[in-house]
């Protein structure tokens, strides 16, 4: 089992990518701390991934605020004794054009993206630094911030995603000296329920379909395609990978048929 012991921060861990990591954490020997926005989500997400409530614990909290960050980063050293491995997962999404994009809104995107991986990752580095042992940061990121794409206009959304991949580069060189990994996956469409935050469930069904071609692969993407990337990044397996943003995007950056 790769994370036998190990213990985890999943933000943004009570659907999708981030449930979907946290699960297979545990699966392969791990314990987690959950966070979600929602409390309700989030308790049953803990739940489902650990019934016994011994190796999956929740916690509500919008990692916007640098003060959840700091306390996610409590609740795992208070109930497991140590920190191995921050998943940075936690976002929103919502394609808008540039031109009618609100302050309000822009701020929404570079809060709920930038800033609350920003200072979730800086609580995490300094528990592992203290600890003594290294660990791993892996961040969401997103195919967006490295291409824009047309039928999804999301130029805020991107511009926060590309100050992830920024702070992957920045974090994996000042971590170094401390054996802390920072890396991050850049998705492509994956089918999760964060579609359903601005389309209808009739619209979810009607649009994602539409977006296989998209991918040289002929799919969308699923959540176990990023869960896998983002448990080796992870794992001892990368132990020699830092400062990378693989692209999980069935071959959209490689080119176009």
């Amino acid at each position: 089992m790769r994370f036998r012991d190990k213990i985890a921060i999943v933000t943004g861990g009570a659907s999708g990518m981030g449930k979907e990591v946290a699960s297979r954490f545990v699966a392969e020997g791990g314990s987690v701390i959950v966070n979600g926005r929602d409390t309700a989500k989030t308790e049953a997400a803990a739940h489902q991934i650990d019934p016994s409530g011994k190796r999956a614990v929740g916690y509500v909290g919008n990692v916007a605020l640098p003060a959840v960050g700091e306390a996610l980063v409590k609740t795992a050293i208070d109930r497991f004794g140590r920190l191995d491995v921050l998943f940075n997962n936690a976002g929103i999404f919502g394609p808008k054009p540039f031109l009618e994009v609100t302050e309000a809104e822009y701020d929404r995107f570079l809060d709920n993206i930038l800033k609350g991986t920003f200072f979730t990752a800086q609580a995490a580095a300094k528990a592992m630094k203290a600890a003594g042992r290294g660990g791993a940061i892996v961040q969401t990121g997103s195919m967006w911030a490295l291409q824009a794409i047309g039928a999804t206009p999301s130029s805020a959304y991107s511009a926060a995603k590309a100050g992830v991949h920024a702070l992957v580069k920045n974090l994996a060189i000042e971590l170094a000296p401390d054996k802390i990994r920072v890396n991050a996956i850049a998705p492509a469409v994956i089918e999760t329920p964060v579609y359903d935050t601005f389309l209808t469930p009739e619209q979810v069904k009607a649009v994602l379909p539409t977006f296989n071609a998209f991918h040289p692969l002929g799919r969308n993407g699923q959540v176990a395609d990023a869960a896998e990337a983002l448990l080796f990044l992870a794992s001892d397996q990368a132990s020699f990978i830092t400062g990378v943003v693989l692209p999980v995007d069935g071959g959209v950056m490689a080119g176009r048929q």
